[in-house]
């Protein structure tokens, strides 16, 4: 017997993948971390080369400016000359984003949200049940229908009637409408810890998977520090902390402004967030308290949580810290508002992102 010989493995190099190309991933990681700063990129993304030799003799760094610039991506025509994004850079963060993290599901034709439930929505089951007052001609099956006009009446003098009809059955689809809350607060880049950049990336990716496969959807992003206020899809890459406190309440409440304002029965908030409510608003002046759970910045966070619930809007917390205080706030927090709480690294947050969208799209809320 003469048994397995094994050698060592070389991986063949990638195929039909560019120097452009190649180059291209890394600067796209850099945009992000860098909130859009191409200059800063750069710079980063040539000491990244100096180290590890990122270029050959063949196609250096210049060259992969220019092909930047020739290919739509960054342009020099900033208000001082600097290089800017292009809405091109803006939809390949989106994409790359969505493939990095919801890269494994599956494609649909509908677009939509399936539920347990059939009705008239727009996707054809194996299902059959009898015809019934409103049924649309579409939902007719005509070979069901012929077979059942041929049992009942014989093949001499061909007669159908409305008992003979048999109608598929489609799969009804809801509709939703979803909020994401993003923490800006100092606290997002303290520790030597990058926060703000993972949640950023799932914003994207989330932004990109429902404008893609969910396009009756709608989604909403806003962020919150001393105050709240609604962001586009587009300034996303550009987004950055400041030197904020965690003002909950604004967030929540411009959520529900939000959501108020929308038509479809389900709606929900998801909130990425690294620490507990340090601030709120009374009249013009902020009330903060940075030390421990402050009582009335609680009962303030704890009460919109009731009245979410009232109005059936799920919050989602998705707690990118493990502190014991903190997490008693979370618990109290999604007690209040019936919702649900996650303690995610930052590596799986975007997972844990998609599992709660989609298990909130399979029933009414």
């Amino acid at each position: 017997m003469l048994g397995y010989r094994f050698s060592k493995y070389v991986p063949p190099p990638q195929s039909g993948q560019s120097d452009f190309e190649r180059l291209l991933k890394v600067f796209m990681q850099l945009i992000l971390i860098t909130s859009g700063n191409v200059g800063e990129a750069l710079q980063w993304m040539t000491e990244v080369d100096r180290q590890y030799k990122l270029t050959t003799d063949k196609y250096g760094m210049g060259d992969f400016i220019e092909d930047l610039k020739r290919n739509g991506y960054i342009t020099e025509e900033g208000p001082k000359g600097e290089f800017k994004l292009k809405p091109k850079s803006e939809q390949n963060l989106r994409q790359s984003a969505l493939e990095e993290i919801f890269g494994k599901l599956k494609k649909t034709k509908g677009g939509e949200h399936k539920t347990p439930y059939s009705g008239r929505g727009d996707e054809v089951t194996t299902d059959r049940r009898d015809y019934e007052f409103g049924d649309t001609l579409e939902q007719i099956s005509m070979t069901d229908s012929l077979k059942n006009a041929q049992i009942n009446h014989g093949f001499e003098d061909f007669l159908m009637t409305e008992e003979d009809l048999e109608v598929v059955e489609n799969e009804f689809k809801t509709q939703t409408s979803t909020v994401l809350m993003i923490d800006i607060s100092h606290s997002m880049i303290l520790y030597g810890e990058d926060r703000i950049t993972p949640a950023k990336k799932v914003a994207m990716a989330l932004a990109e998977l429902i404008t893609k496969k969910y396009p009756k959807d709608t989604l909403d992003i806003l962020v919150f520090g001393d105050d709240a206020w609604k962001i586009e899809i587009k300034d996303l890459p550009y987004l950055q902390v400041g030197p904020y406190h965690t003002n909950t309440v604004a967030g929540l409440e411009l959520s529900m402004d939000i959501l108020r304002r929308r038509k479809n029965t389900n709606k929900q908030i998801f909130m990425i967030t690294d620490g507990k409510p340090t601030c709120i608003k009374q009249g013009i002046k902020y009330y903060k308290n940075s030390f421990g759970l402050d009582t009335k910045i609680m009962n303030q966070t704890l009460n919109l949580a009731s009245q979410l619930r009232k109005l059936k809007i799920p919050v989602t917390t998705f707690m990118i810290a493990t502190d014991p205080y903190l997490k008693s706030f979370v618990r109290d927090f999604t007690k209040a508002n019936n919702g649900n709480a996650y303690y995610s690294s930052l590596q799986g947050l975007g997972n844990l992102v998609f599992e709660d969208f989609k298990r909130n799209r399979r029933k009414n809320l």
